[in-house]
């Protein structure tokens, strides 16, 4: 059975503003993050070199994204959605299939942390 786990964050900034800022994120939250020529980041994590690539749509609000890692590889369903002056980011996981039960729950755990972070990031950034 796969599992899946879906978060949502609300930001206090305008949709297409949060939108850029999440594109910019990166480099912001990890200190060797590098753009590649072919789209690509890299940088270091706590399980070694990890890369990441955004297939994103502005005009929808689309911010999917694969992760991979020395563990595994995620392929993230992410979007932005607007609430007035506000924005919704919604991000669904799916568990892996090199990751135990345990292993995703962990990963949980490090991946709201990391929207939290991300958000104080989009809102100092206004």
């Amino acid at each position: 059975m796969t599992r899946s786990r879906t978060i949502s964050i609300s930001v206090k900034r305008k949709t297409g503003d949060t939108f850029d800022a999440i594109l910019g994120c990166p480099k912001k939250m990890m200190s060797d993050a590098k753009m590649c020529g072919d789209g690509w980041w890299s940088f270091s994590t706590p399980r070694g070199n990890a890369k990441l690539k955004f297939q994103e749509n502005k005009s929808l609000g689309i911010l999917d994204h694969v992760f991979i890692d020395s563990e595994a590889a995620w392929n993230n369903s992410m979007c932005v959605i607007p609430r007035g002056a506000e924005s919704e980011i919604i991000i669904t996981l799916t568990k892996p299939h090199e990751l135990s039960d345990e292993q995703f729950n962990e990963r949980m755990l490090e991946m709201e942390q990391a929207l939290g972070n991300m958000k104080k990031i989009i809102e100092l950034d206004s």
